[in-house]
């Protein structure tokens, strides 16, 4: 094996055997033993993550330092009828509402609802015959109330009086929504979706990983630490439930990476395991070069991911909090069970991991078996000749040659096609999350659009102020008339007086959270008024959340990109990598968001996707796809250009380094993006909106990375800025030379020289077989 850095000239060659490091006595001394413990600690952890759903909350997405976020706990706690979250929908059928059997019907109705434990604030159409809660037909009405509490405790004491209201009451038909009752469905379908993906995206990763391994043994390996990851995970997620706010979507990121990452962790490690017993090495010796090649790349791979995820904890919505928690752990998780559980099975498999091999029988009849995972190898032998360029039999070799050989048409042409699938993002509407991330036929969604479609004016979508200080009912009608003379104000209600507080209602002329309503919450808070005014409301929400985004965004994308940059030096020593590595990846993102627009905002597909488009893109859901996507197209990244700067170490040769490395990888990093573009297929198909943006979006994203930006973009360029590739300043090049690793051996050997030394030829194909 070669070294990362050369060695002064006249360094003597070391020629003693490869000697087992510490890492590898630890993980491999006593294997049984390790994976018993592993075993107790899997067991531990499902049992402290049980019930971890239940534990998670469905909202997030306010700021909590916000003035709108003051200002709605201020009205809870002063005026709880001016914050109704349960909506009781009344049909009268054929009848109008004001029909006196339907009205008294309706009236006790409400005041048995007023009698509820932890329900207040009731209030009905037929209590004060307000317009607003009057279908323009005449034959629906609506009673509001307030449920208290936490998410958990309005979730259950919704459970608990739903029955007794939903359905036939005399002559009324009843349906019931509110906010509460969508985030509680929305709750109890992303469990349902969650459990449904799993039981898809199990079986067809296992099938996936038997096409690529050929053994069934083999297989098998990446799921078990996928697994381990996974329970791991929601263990964590059960004890942060303790000390802060966790999101239920968070589960889905979990699984997803959980699965995802895992088996790009496994594939990378069982490979090299494989390639080294196939070439004669005993099972400790295998695992030992395999930890110092494979396992360095597979730790900074997972370094990369969990930078990309932790920008999000910059931001103050738990939403996007909890996915930093989720990824985070399971990304860590994944990386050390692939790094310490992993290895002791295969010291204790050995060659018995090409077990139950059932591509066999296709093989028979060949004139000479090849290795599993890429064309062209063989299990004891060189993969090709690399004289003369026979590299270039294989598909992936000649791809490599094609590219590089017309690298401007490539780079020009991959380049223009990725800016173009992203242009539809350039006219992205940002809104809030609301019942149409449900299906059409939950409950709670018919309720909302029923009262979209047929009730006058925005009911339960309007702008509240509080006021706060003394003032006099002269200094309330005067604001009150400053406040109608704005523009695209459609009426104001109140105010409602009590102590030293009081509350308006501004009615808006258009939608709820359109752009005219986002520009009134601006000019309501610019207002003059003799007393302190905090403006909430879905537009102040959205306003305020847009904000603290903004606000943080570019400490967000500092801390990725500078902390990516270290990390992609470290692993190569070059200045250019590392800036290619971070404008790559973000044009590879390009289609991702393109798609996102044009499907989920605008409607697209809608109908066979089985989603309602509200008009806009939740504001979180952009940050959130950004840091899962750049993350993992980091972690291919880091796949292929550890290849390729083991293979310049042992040459110098740039362009045969760059085909070289894609040929060796390219086939592995195909595979492992289309299991986990499977994985987030199986989490798209969710009936909540949201999650099947997340899912199917990443889905994307992932295999434009792995198949057109590394295997088409990253060789041009590399091809384009040849030798200049690896430049680096003389301080610089001192500190990767003492501090940076890479996939190679880091006993002291001279520089071979590939056209005197043989060796060198045969150990570099054993180590690229299968790639």
């Amino acid at each position: 094996m070669t070294t990362v850095n050369n060695p002064p000239a006249d360094s003597p060659p070391d020629d003693s055997p490869p000697r087992v490091g510490g890492w590898t006595r630890f993980v491999t001394a006593r294997p049984r033993l390790s994976l018993l413990a592993a075993l107790v600690l899997t067991v531990l952890a499902v049992l402290a993550g049980s019930g971890v759903a239940d534990k998670l909350g469905s909202g997030g997405w306010e700021d909590p330092g916000a003035e709108s976020t003051y200002a709605t706990e201020a009205l809870e706690r002063e005026f709880p009828d001016s914050q109704p979250n349960l909506i009781l929908l009344v049909d009268s059928g054929r009848a109008s509402v004001d029909d006196p059997a339907v009205a008294a019907e309706a009236t006790r109705l409400a005041e048995r609802l007023s009698g509820e434990k932890g329900v207040v604030g009731v209030g009905s159409y037929w209590g004060g015959k307000a317009p607003a809660l009057r279908a323009e037909d005449g034959h629906e009405a609506l009673i509001a109330a307030r449920i208290t509490g936490d998410e958990k405790t309005m979730g259950e004491t919704l459970d608990r009086i739903a029955p007794s209201y939903r359905g036939t009451q005399g002559p009324l038909e009843v349906k019931i929504g509110g906010i509460v009752a969508v985030r509680h469905e929305m709750q109890t379908i992303i469990q349902e979706d969650l459990t449904r993906a799993e039981i898809i995206a199990l079986p067809v990763t296992l099938v996936l990983l038997v096409m690529v391994f050929g053994s069934a043994v083999a297989a098998l390996l990446p799921l078990g630490v996928g697994i381990v990851a996974i329970l791991g995970t929601n263990a964590v997620l059960g004890a942060l439930t303790e000390f802060t706010d966790v999101s239920i979507f968070a589960m889905n990121l979990t699984t997803a990476l959980g699965l995802g990452l895992a088996i790009d962790y496994a594939l990378f490690i069982v490979r090299r395991f494989r390639e080294e017993v196939s070439g004669g090495a005993d099972p400790t010796t295998a695992i030992g070069t395999t930890l110092r090649t494979a396992g360095r790349t597979v730790l900074f791979s997972a370094l990369t991911v969990a930078v990309s995820l932790a920008a999000m904890l910059v931001f103050p919505q738990y939403f996007l909090r909890s996915f930093a928690y989720a990824g985070i752990a399971v990304v860590l998780l994944a990386a050390a069970a692939a790094l310490i559980l992993l290895p002791a099975a295969l010291v204790l498999l050995g060659h018995r991991v090409d077990s139950l091999d059932v591509r066999r029988l296709f093989r028979r009849g060949r004139a000479k078996s090849t290795g599993p995972g890429t064309e062209g190898s063989t299990p004891n032998g060189p993969q090709n000749g690399t004289e003369g360029g026979t590299e270039d039999r294989t598909a992936w070799g000649r791809t490599a040659t094609l590219v590089m050989r017309r690298a401007p048409f490539f780079a020009l042409g991959t380049t223009a096609v990725l800016v173009l699938l992203g242009l539809p993002f350039l006219g992205v509407k940002f809104g809030t999350a609301d019942d149409r991330q449900l299906p059409s036929s939950a409950e709670s969604h018919v309720v909302q659009q029923h009262i979209r479609d047929g009730f006058p004016g925005t009911p339960g979508g309007g702008l509240e102020v509080i006021a706060e200080g003394r003032a006099t009912q002269a200094e309330y009608a005067a604001y009150k008339e400053r406040v109608a003379a704005l523009p695209d104000v459609a009426r104001v209600d109140g105010p409602l007086v009590k102590g030293d507080a009081a509350y308006f209602t501004v009615q808006p002329e258009g939608e709820a959270v359109d752009e005219a309503g986002q520009r009134l919450v601006g000019d309501l808070r610019a207002t003059e008024a003799p007393f302190d005014t905090k403006v909430t409301g879905a537009a102040a929400v959205l306003v305020d959340s847009k904000k603290a985004i903004g606000d943080q965004l570019p400490l967000a994308a500092a801390f990725i990109t500078v902390v990516t940059l270290l990390l992609v030096f470290l692993l190569t020593g070059s200045v250019l990598i590392p800036i290619q590595a971070v404008l790559l990846n973000a044009l590879s993102l390009t289609a991702m968001f393109g798609a996102v627009v044009w499907v989920f905002q605008d409607g697209h597909l809608s109908g066979l996707l089985g989603f309602t488009s509200s008009g806009s893109i939740e504001t979180t859901l952009p940050v959130l796809m950004f840091c899962v996507a750049f993350g993992l197209s980091m972690d291919y990244g880091v796949f292929l250009l550890s290849r390729i700067k083991e293979e310049y170490d042992h040459t110098g040769d740039h362009e045969r380094s760059v085909r070289l490395g894609l040929q060796r990888t390219g086939g592995l990093i195909t595979a492992a993006a289309v299991i986990l573009a499977m994985v987030m297929v199986a989490i798209g198909t969710s009936r909540v909106t949201n999650t099947k943006m997340l899912g199917l979006g990443i889905a994307l994203a992932v295999l434009m990375d792995a198949m057109v930006v590394r295997s088409l973009l990253v060789p041009a360029i590399m091809r384009l800025t040849g030798k200049a590739t690896w430049w680096a300043p003389g301080p610089l090049r001192r500190f990767h030379q003492r501090f940076g690793l890479s996939e190679a051996d880091p006993t002291p050997v001279k520089q071979p020289n590939p056209e005197t030394n043989p060796d060198t030829d045969s150990e570099r194909n054993a180590v690229g077989a299968r790639g």
